[in-house]
């Protein structure tokens, strides 16, 4: 994969599959490109997707300074500028989500439309105490642990599953690989529970639509309802029933990737803003 180098002082690396309008993908918690599963050749079938891995995860540099949501949206900005990219659909999963939001605050002329998978405005306390259990294995660098606890991201239905535990194995290379990638994990996470727009979201005009799963236990369905009340004309999908999960695109990617076509399909670019 190819390597770019932005304004904000880093490399990042990242794929572009398919054709079409540009639809950027935005990763969430200490995850790289790998860990959209299907996503990526699903979508690709219809757009011009760009995935990436967020700065000091996957082939990406680290860089100088703090690592906070409004840095990161920072990143996927500089991205698309230094693509040549104008104006692109979005779709943040997780803390990608949370970037997406401060991104369509900070530069809403890059961001065609948002679909917001797996999102919150503000951790409440349920959602703090999830987060933070889920930063321990990081925090004391204990892989085998954090890949464990991450099957809190997960169906019940697929944790019953014997299969699983090679499952899980198989998306070891898509988490961090080395101590300063488990160090930036930490960081992100810290990101995560201090990530607040709870009272900005009014401010995003990007077309959005709010979608999670009702299994979801990281960032919950009464969450993601919040962000959408809160952004004018939002519509909020709520998926249902077995695989509904935090990692609904890997246990369900059919459904997203229908919610997100459906979606986009209402909000073509103009021809004019198309970057090939």
């Amino acid at each position: 994969m190819p390597q770019i180098a932005v304004r904000t002082g880093v490399r990042l690396n990242y794929e572009i599959s398919g054709a079409g309008e540009p639809l950027l993908l935005i990763m969430g918690t200490s995850g790289s490109i790998a860990l959209w599963g299907e996503l990526v050749p699903r979508l690709a079938q219809d757009y011009q997707v760009i995935a990436f891995d967020n700065r000091g995860l996957g082939g990406s540099e680290r860089g100088d300074g703090q690592i906070s949501v409004a840095s990161l949206a920072e990143d996927a900005s500089a991205l698309l500028e230094a693509l040549e990219i104008p104006r692109a659909h979005t779709l943040g999963w997780s803390l990608g989500s949370a970037i997406q939001q401060e991104m369509a605050l900070a530069h809403p002329e890059q961001v065609a439309t948002a679909v917001m998978f797996a999102t919150w405005a503000a951790c409440d306390g349920f959602q703090r105490a999830m987060l933070t259990a889920l930063r321990l294995p990081y925090a004391i660098r204990d892989m085998d642990a954090a890949l464990a606890v991450s099957g809190l991201a997960f169906s019940p239905q697929l944790l019953d599953n014997p299969d699983v535990g090679q499952m899980v194995e198989a998306l070891r290379p898509a988490f961090p690989q080395t101590e300063d990638q488990m160090q930036v994990t930490v960081e992100q996470w810290d990101a995560d529970l201090v990530h607040d727009t709870s009272d900005r979201l009014g401010g995003i005009t990007a077309p959005t639509v709010v979608v999670v799963g009702e299994q979801d236990l990281l960032t919950p369905p009464w969450q993601a309802k919040k962000v959408a009340d809160a952004i004018s004309g939002a519509r909020y999908e709520l998926v249902t029933g077995a695989g509904s999960s935090h990692g609904l695109h890997l246990e369900r990617p059919e459904d997203l990737v229908r919610i997100v076509t459906d979606f986009l399909r209402h909000h073509e670019l103009e021809p004019t803003s198309v970057t090939s």
